[in-house]
């Protein structure tokens, strides 16, 4: 099986995302009961390009990602009030568990692989890297929607960036901050 540098496998599960009501505890929560950490954080921001249930959208978020050996967890933050696949769920059942992310090294191949299997894209962005992401509602599935991360060579080296910030951990400088999101 091939692996991405951060220890993924190449177009698997590389991510388990929540929605949580404040992020910065819910980092403080994380690392203390499953080690994960340091946490690399965008805040308060939305993305240039986005896409709800074939609307545009103007969500605003805060997120961070960290790691537990080579399981990356993204935890997102929605800042306001309009429709999103993250507020669509917390309206549903409350806070938790999201997303699955999976890697793609061909996300168009990926999104017509998902579709062809009757699975409904309902959320997608392109975000800072340059990457796209989409959402799939696998809900009734998963309890869970799986997320298709496009994994072009500047999304990889920042997950392995942050994968490796988490080897050998000290507990120090458990929140580092990363760009804003474009306003």
């Amino acid at each position: 099986m091939a692996l991405l540098n951060f220890g993924q496998p190449l177009d698997g599960v590389v991510q388990t995302a929540f929605i949580v009501k404040d992020v910065h505890a819910a980092m403080r929560e994380f690392t203390r009961t499953v080690k994960a950490g340091p946490w690399f954080l965008r805040e308060g921001g939305r993305f240039a390009t986005q896409t709800y249930r074939g609307k545009p959208t103007d969500v605003e978020l805060s997120i961070a990602m960290g790691c537990s050996g080579t399981m990356q967890y993204e935890l997102i933050q929605q800042l306001n009030d309009v429709p999103s696949v993250y507020k669509e769920i917390v309206d549903k059942r409350g806070y938790g568990f999201h997303h699955f992310g999976v890697s793609a090294i061909d996300y168009s191949a990926r999104i017509a692989e998902y579709k062809a299997q009757g699975f409904e894209l309902v959320y997608e962005a392109e975000v800072p890297s340059g990457a796209r992401v989409g959402y799939f509602d696998t809900v009734s599935i998963f309890g869970a929607m799986i997320e298709v991360i496009e994994m072009i060579p500047v999304t990889e080296d920042m997950f392995t960036q942050i994968q490796k910030a988490s080897v050998g951990w000290d507990g120090s400088d458990p929140v580092r901050q990363r760009l804003p999101l474009k306003k």
